[in-house]
């Protein structure tokens, strides 16, 4: 954890705003998720759902990512962050573009509303890759450096290919339907943006929180280019073939390199010396399990399995489900409680380090409401997966109900660790 401090880390007014504005939108969306219903049971590409989707992949998601990313570049990068204004200016445009975006989507406004949103989301998201790389250039190379590199550029391609997704909607300029391009969309996001930003920066984090050393970096070095190159030409393919007969092979690749990573963190707990794992580790190793579900489920969807009652699209849906909820959702869950007491703390009690008792980090927040959260969240997860399967109205309901709460309680411990105030005694007194 003590790696997490250097005289590089950026101020609170970055890291901070973007955590708020992600935690808000956390709560938004299971409340916009409860409010559909039974709708979530019908197509994945309808008004309502792209909202959601979005909301949950950029106003919930990236955004936190943003603000943890901003305290890791110098982790990662062993480099200051280039700039701490450009960072401002990205948050609250990138916000804002999260809003119009979703209300859009909400209200169908495709041929209106949608244009500006996407124009300035691509703006906002570009204004954030140019701080990164920049900040990457005098910072050290390694492989998780480079997953990181890759993540901004696929991140970039994906708020590209949004962008010209929603001029077509008004100008239709594409030689194939839409529902083609937005299937590249989804995947150059979740798998090139989020899985390999999740990559890059846990087998950082994951070795340094479990305090395992001596670890096989080859893993990571097959995995970086297994995902890089099977989505790469996944991504060509459907473009120009539409898909063809190698589309196996692909998924074999990017199947290959996520195994590949599991068996560095695998590695990475077994070597471990912390035995004892806290609320935020138990989150993320749970979330790197369940990597496995969307490659199963993308495998039943690529080889058409028919089991009736329209299972392709339940299935389609579920996919996206288990990458948002299944690993996106706890891997952020988890690392918020492992990285913003630690900012918090660090920023309150740096001065008094060895003149005072002072908290731990974890003493920011409840560990307690943290447990109750996991329960609830995984409980949530797998009504949610029945709904899904079973197209029960009354699971999505109940579902939505409990992931509800589970927003509540993380909004509660999220401003808990914000609002800390100082506490402390001198030693020896």
């Amino acid at each position: 954890m003590n790696n997490l401090q250097t005289d590089n880390a950026p101020s609170l007014s970055v890291v901070i705003p973007p955590f708020i504005f992600g935690a808000l939108s956390f709560l938004i969306l299971t409340v916009f998720i409860a409010l559909t219903g039974s709708e979530l049971l019908g197509a994945y590409f309808a008004g309502k759902m792209l909202a959601i989707t979005h909301l949950a992949v950029l106003g919930w998601s990236t955004m936190i990512v943003l603000g943890a990313l901003y305290q890791l570049v110098p982790v990662v990068f062993a480099a200051g962050l280039f700039s701490e204004k450009l960072a401002s200016v990205t948050f609250w445009s990138f916000a804002v573009s999260i809003i119009l975006l979703v209300y859009a989507f909400w209200t169908n406004a495709f041929t209106t509303t949608l244009l500006y949103a996407a124009s300035l989301m691509f703006s906002s998201l570009a204004l954030f890759g140019l701080n990164i790389l920049l900040s990457k250039k005098n910072g050290k190379q390694n492989i998780q450096s480079n997953f990181v590199t890759a993540a901004v550029f696929w991140l970039l391609l994906t708020a590209l290919l949004g962008l010209l997704i929603s001029f077509n909607f008004r100008y239709n300029f594409f030689t194939q339907i839409h529902l083609n391009y937005l299937k590249i969309h989804a995947h150059l996001g979740l798998i090139g943006w989020f899985v390999s930003l999740i990559i890059g920066v846990s087998s950082t984090l994951i070795p340094m929180f479990l305090v395992s050393h001596q670890l096989d970096h080859k893993k990571l070095t097959y995995s970086f280019y297994l995902i890089n190159i099977g989505l790469s030409l996944l991504t060509l393919d459907w473009w120009f073939l539409h898909g063809s007969f190698f589309i196996p092979v692909y998924w074999l690749a990017i199947s290959a390199g996520v195994i590949f990573y599991l068996m560095f963190v695998r590695e990475a707990y077994l070597k471990r010396l912390r035995k004892d794992l806290d609320t935020g580790m138990k989150y993320t190793m749970i979330s790197v399990l369940t990597m496995l579900a969307p490659i199963l489920i993308s495998l039943l969807i690529m080889l058409k399995a028919d089991f009736g009652n329209s299972f392709q699209l339940r299935a389609t849906t579920l996919y996206g489900f288990s990458i948002i909820f299944g690993l996106i959702t706890p891997i952020i869950l988890g690392q918020t409680y492992k990285t913003l007491p630690f900012i918090i703390w660090l920023h309150k009690y740096k001065e008094y380090v060895g003149k005072y008792k002072t908290p731990l980090p974890k003493d920011l927040y409840s560990e307690l409401i943290g447990k109750i959260q996991i329960a609830i969240f995984y409980t949530s997860v797998l009504i949610f997966t029945g709904a899904l399967l079973f197209q029960s109205s009354v699971m999505i309901t109940l579902g939505s109900y409990l992931l509800v709460l589970v927003a509540v309680l993380y909004n509660v411990n999220v401003y808990k660790i914000i609002a800390h105030k100082i506490s402390m005694e001198r030693i020896g007194s």
